[in-house]
């Protein structure tokens, strides 16, 4: 009984944020606002085209609609409260708000790594399977990846969450961060965490780098598969069906990795705040327009929308 009482004496959490300067918290402000309005408005276009163009009912496209509305979950659970602290006096967090925010958070991270590995593996059945692509990749076959990468990024992060939340925080409540996150979180406990530190660093390496292992697996047979193509035209279009998710693959694949795929000790944590800022503001911002740049049928889906209502 007195160590439950030990564990819930700290009953909200202080944030740091991003900087301590009043002019430069308004800048931040105005930014990261714009950012998030950015991602929120980009994503839901992307969600909507795919949606009202035939052309784009295909599992890729499935895929990147899972995508773009987990990045509009991921980038809603963490900014608006930031932007709140930012121009509002109180920088406080409830303990049962933060335990929230970090299970949220950490869950849509997670399950944005298994599905940029699911997006790995359509392109490589769609370039070195062609013909058999629509039969192995049907709708149910599809339906049951997203759902496995929900539902198993989900208890994942349960896990993480209970084993972090029933440390005893009886101490120090500044977090240096601008949202609750595991490592943040971890740092002020009162006792050794190097076991859950253990259990957060076995998770990453089966949430984070088992997709990551697929990724890499699936693009060098790509790579394999393309140079046998004699045609260039035929490779140039491979190629461009790769380009816009390994570019999204690069931005949060290399901000994650670097975040949790080392011991939480080592953690720079001024770098780690500057290096969260770019997995859950900036990859959610440049996703929608990675894939309307560089991804010829949504551009060219987006133009016949454009067209239309001007008409």
């Amino acid at each position: 009984m007195d160590h439950m009482k030990i564990n819930f004496t700290v009953t909200e959490f202080v944030f740091l944020g991003l900087s301590s300067d009043p002019k430069i918290q308004l800048v931040l402000f105005f930014v990261f606002l714009f950012f998030y309005i950015l991602s929120v408005v980009g994503n839901v276009i992307i969600i909507t085209i795919i949606q009202i163009e035939p052309r784009l009912q295909t599992p890729m496209y499935f895929f990147l609609t899972n995508l773009s509305f987990l990045d509009i979950c991921y980038t809603s659970t963490n900014v608006p409260q930031m932007l709140s602290n930012m121009v509002g006096n109180k920088k406080t967090i409830p303990f049962a708000s933060c335990a929230t925010q970090m299970y949220f958070s950490l869950s849509f991270g997670m399950i944005e790594c298994v599905l940029l590995g699911v997006m790995a593996y359509d392109r490589y059945v769609a370039i070195c399977h062609p013909l058999h692509y629509t039969v192995i990749m049907d709708q149910n076959t599809c339906v049951q990846l997203a759902v496995i990468s929900w539902s198993s990024s989900f208890l994942s992060s349960m896990v993480i969450n209970v084993l972090t939340l029933s440390l005893p925080y009886c101490g120090p409540n500044v977090l240096n961060h601008f949202f609750c996150e595991v490592p943040s979180v971890l740092r002020l406990a009162c006792t050794d965490t190097s076991l859950t530190e253990l259990v957060v660093f076995v998770f990453s390496i089966i949430i984070v780098f088992i997709p990551f292992l697929l990724i890499i697996v699936s693009y060098a047979r790509i790579l394999l598969s393309v140079l046998r193509m004699r045609s260039t035209s035929g490779r140039h279009k491979a190629l461009s069906t790769c380009a816009s998710h390994l570019t999204v693959v690069t931005l949060f694949y290399g901000t994650a990795i670097f975040m949790y795929m080392r011991p939480q000790s080592k953690s720079s944590r001024a770098g780690g705040k500057v290096i969260a800022v770019f997995y859950t503001v900036v990859t959610p911002m440049l996703n929608p327009l990675i894939y309307s740049l560089r991804n010829q049928d949504v551009k060219g889906s987006l133009r016949r929308a454009i067209t239309k209502q001007n008409m």
